[in-house]
């Protein structure tokens, strides 16, 4: 038996479209003010400054697109365009789950082959706790972990605390940068599923191809498969 821990957004479920979709409009809104190609570095710098006191996930995002709108059009943008920012917000919080495809059956045969199964996810308490509600599989985990930030200390910890007893650790997840190389250097196994689509440059990086603990797969519908080859 090994611990088994997920990540939540994008891995587990749909997250990054919203993001996209709203940073598109975002764009248009705000482009008698400023370039959308410019608009779009001008945000992930404020994202990025804001990220420690805003944290990760959606709140933080939508502060980051006020402050954005403001800056970039010297105080001048309509209290309609700031008022259309707050109820994206307030839709992509409220919008229903939908998972991967082969999410809800490979982690139900994780959990019925006896494994020890966790989520560890970046973002909003009550935002994050509200998705794993919708998304039908809170049931199945025995924890749920919501963290700041994912590095190689919070790895050890959550992998000393729920590990214990058990066989190999393994983290499952989309992001090289959170869910792969902290995981590898606190010596766990790091499974990685890409998702489809552009990645956020923050949590971009490289693949550790040839590390003997990383594991690429291509859908989640094949991990029941590898853990038992394990």
């Amino acid at each position: 038996m090994s611990l088994v821990a997920f990540d939540g957004d994008d891995t587990l479920w749909h997250n990054e479209p919203l993001f996209w979709a709203t940073q598109d409009r975002f764009k248009h809104l705000l482009e008698p003010y400023c370039p959308p190609e410019h608009l779009a570095e001008r945000l992930y710098r404020t994202e990025i400054a804001n990220l420690a006191l805003f944290g990760y996930g959606i709140k933080g995002f939508a502060l980051s697109m006020i402050e954005t709108a403001i800056e970039v059009s010297g105080g001048q943008v309509p209290t309609s365009v700031i008022a259309e920012l707050i109820e994206r917000a307030k839709h992509m919080l409220a919008h229903p789950v939908h998972l991967l495809d082969g999410v809800a059956d490979a982690v139900a045969a994780v959990k019925q082959a006896g494994h020890k199964i966790i989520v560890v996810t970046k973002g909003d308490l009550l935002d994050q706790e509200a998705k794993l509600a919708r998304s039908g599989l809170a049931d199945l985990f025995d924890a749920v972990e919501v963290v700041s930030e994912k590095d190689e200390a919070l790895y050890r910890r959550l992998f000393a605390q729920h590990g214990k007893g058990e066989g190999p650790c393994v983290m499952v997840g989309n992001s090289v940068r959170s869910d792969i190389l902290p995981v590898l250097a606190a010596g766990a196994w790091a499974v990685h599923i890409p998702y489809a689509g552009p990645v956020w440059a923050h949590e971009a990086a490289e693949p550790p191809l040839d590390h003997p603990r990383y594991v690429r797969l291509d859908s989640m519908a094949t991990l029941p498969d590898w853990l038992a080859d394990m």
